[in-house]
Parts: C-alpha cells; structure tokens; sequence
C-alpha cells in the first residue's frame, strides 16, 4: 500500500484510508464552467445544494449581534449551547408527538459532522453501514476515510428509488453495525414513505443495529405531509434510531454550520468525546439566534417550503417537452434525471451541458456504483424563472 500513494506526489507515506478516496467531487464539476462561452445566456449553476434564497432579515440582524458580542467568540459547551439544544427538543416532540429531550441533543458543525460523529460511534474499521444507492458521496467517503465499508443497498427507479426491507435483510451479516436512511433523499429527491422508515426500524431493532436517519430536508417535504415518520411517538426509540438534522438548509445559513443529532442521552454522552476532539463546540452565531428562529420563523419557512415545491414543478415542466430526457425521481431539493445517451458517461454528459449549454449539474457516477444513465440537478438554487428557461439548454444536445 505504502508504495502506491508515496508515488503520487507525496515525499512520506500518510494514510491510505485518506489517500484512496477520491477528491470533493464539486469542484471538479465547478471547473467545467470555464470553457463556457455564454452563448446560451449565463450559467445556470445547478450542482450544490444551496438555499437560493437569502436568510430573514431578522435572523441575519440577531446574528450580527452575537457575532460582534464577546460572547459569541467564546467557546461553548461541546453538546452545543442549552438554549439551541432546548428549543429543538422542543421542536422535534412538537413535530413528532414524541418525547425528545435537551440531553438528547448534541449541536454539530454542519450535517456532514454529525454523520461523521455518528459513524465512527457506531463502527470501526473492518465493520460495515448499509448505505442507500445511488448515495451523498460525502457519506460514502466519510466511511471510506474512517475503514467501516459502506456497502450498497439498491434503490431502484421502478420503486421510486425507496429502499426496501427485503433487500437491507438480505445484506445484513456480523459485520453490519448500521444502516443510513435519507430522506428526503439526496441526490434523487425520493421522499420515503412513513411506513417504510418505521419498518426499517423494526428491522434495526430485531437484528441489533442501530438506523441513522438523515432527516437533512425535512423542512421540505411535500405540501401537506408534514411529518416523515412516526420514529419518536414509542419510547424505545432510544434503543434503535439516531436522526440528523442541518439547520443550513431550512434557515438559509450554510455557511454557518449548524447541524444537530438526536438521540438517546447515553448515546449523545459518548458522541460528546467525539465532537470534543473534532469540533470543540459548534459555530457560536447560528447558535445564539436558533432558539427564537424555531418559532418566530415557522411562517417563513412555510413559505419556503412552497417555493422549494413550485420550483421542483416548474422544473418538471421545463423538460415535458423533451422526454428523451426522464425525470425519474423528484423532491425537496433534487431531481434525479435519466439522460438520453446509452454509451456515454453520465461525466460526460453533465459536462457537455456545463460546457455548451452553461448548464452545471452533477453526473450520477458520483453517487455511487450503478449511476452512469443519470444527472442530480439541485433545483434549490435558483429561481422558477430560470428553471422555466432550461428547455432550450437541454434541447438537442449532442455527444
């Protein structure tokens, strides 16, 4: 091993768990739009999923505040400050009609941090976490950095990209510690039904494992379904479910990493070691204004929602006219996009769209094994208006 990654531009060995994963997928993609001449308008960036739109102007005044305050420079506590972590728990029973308690939350850096800390509680090298595919490849390299094998269990176009029990059971051996449900999924937008999510609970239960549930665009669900699982309602939840949450996304403040877990308080006890040595405590800005954000803002969010939902809509309309090009899932921030070339890689396609058509979106090939037909388009990003206009882009497109 030693002599495969020396030889690649480093003068002494480091660890070849870091080295064998490939790069930040996005950026590479990011750096085709340098070869677009314009002539279909200007970029049209559809590869992150960001918020495209700004945060209330109440939450940026109150977060100023406590940036230019001396307490929001301090350290806080690991778990994350008690106000934050109250007001969740709070939210979370409310939402859930369940019993979430504020020692049962830890206040992370961002989503990706909690999915980090959650996995190297869970397994150690040499052991395995079923992961969802297609899947978020930052999940993917994380348990590839960390020696756990991230093993694929299949979702398919023809079940609405929804995993299925069957399937999890027949992959589960010794070595399996957990398995990873995202929902609303990234990348292919599927929202997994109630049932589903509770039966892959059982099925963590009985075989002794715990379920992971990334719960990142919960706040995007469809118009009307407003609560994804019925998880919390039992309190033998604590025996089985871990869930992950971003407040990024709903609150327009990636930037800030803010992300939260939820679980039993045992379990946040032993995650608190690890967020120690990784993150010492969370950003203190987002922190400090959360707690009155989770109420005074449900309406904005609300109409946040509404908007994520038209867009993924005017999307779908955009490309009716063209259906060589197959929206085969679509949802919260994502649409999962099948393209119209058999023999061409999905890289390749995505970036001729990025290079001729300024259109930047993701290939399926980053999002693990068995992807090369599809595209992930963020639909978050950027306006109805423009989404409106992406018939033309996608029109015609050669390889």
């Amino acid at each position: 091993m030693t002599s495969g990654f020396m030889t690649s531009g480093f003068a002494n060995p480091i660890n070849p768990l870091v080295a064998d994963v490939g790069s930040p997928p996005i950026p590479e993609a990011q750096a085709w739009v340098r070869r677009y001449d314009g002539s279909y308008g200007p970029l049209i960036n559809l590869s992150q999923a960001v918020p495209g739109n700004p945060p209330h102007a109440d939450l940026l005044e109150r977060m100023a505040a406590i940036a230019g305050s001396p307490t929001g420079s301090q350290y806080g506590p690991i778990n994350g400050d008690a106000s934050l972590r109250e007001a969740y728990a709070a939210d979370l029973s409310r939402l859930y009609e369940g019993r979430i308690q504020p020692g049962d939350i830890a206040v992370t850096a961002g989503c990706n941090m909690a999915f980090f800390a959650a996995m190297m509680l869970l397994a150690h090298r040499g052991e395995a976490v079923l992961l969802p595919t297609p899947w978020y490849f930052n999940h993917q390299m994380t348990l590839d950095m960390l020696g756990i094998e991230p093993r694929p269990l299949p979702c398919r176009a023809e079940h609405g990209f929804v995993p299925r029990i069957e399937d999890a059971e027949a992959l589960i051996d010794g070595k399996v510690r957990a398995i990873v449900l995202v929902t609303p999924n990234n990348p292919t937008g599927a929202v997994y039904p109630a049932h589903v999510i509770e039966s892959f609970a059982q099925l963590c239960r009985r075989r002794g494992i715990y379920l992971v549930i990334d719960e990142t665009y919960r706040d995007f669900l469809p118009q009307g379904v407003n609560r994804a699982h019925g998880l919390f309602t039992a309190e033998d939840w604590r025996d089985t479910v871990i869930q992950l949450y971003s407040f990024s996304k709903s609150y327009a403040i990636p930037g800030h990493r803010t992300g939260a877990i939820a679980a039993d308080a045992k379990l946040i006890e032993q995650i608190a070691k690890i967020l120690d040595c990784i993150q010492i405590c969370a950003p203190r800005t987002a922190q400090g204004a959360l707690p009155w954000a989770i109420d005074a803002l449900r309406d904005w969010r609300e109409e946040n929602r509404a908007e994520i939902n038209r867009r993924a809509q005017v999307f779908q309309a955009a490309l009716a006219p063209l259906p060589e090009w197959r929206i085969e899932s679509v949802g919260a921030y994502f649409a999962y996009l099948s393209h119209p070339f058999p023999q061409a890689k999905a890289q390749q396609v995505a970036e001729r769209l990025a290079t001729e058509r300024g259109v930047l979106c993701l290939p399926g090939s980053y999002f693990g094994p068995g992807q090369e037909g599809h595209l992930r388009v963020a639909i978050a990003n950027v306006g109805a208006d423009i989404l409106s206009g992406l018939t033309e882009r996608f029109r015609g497109l050669t390889l």
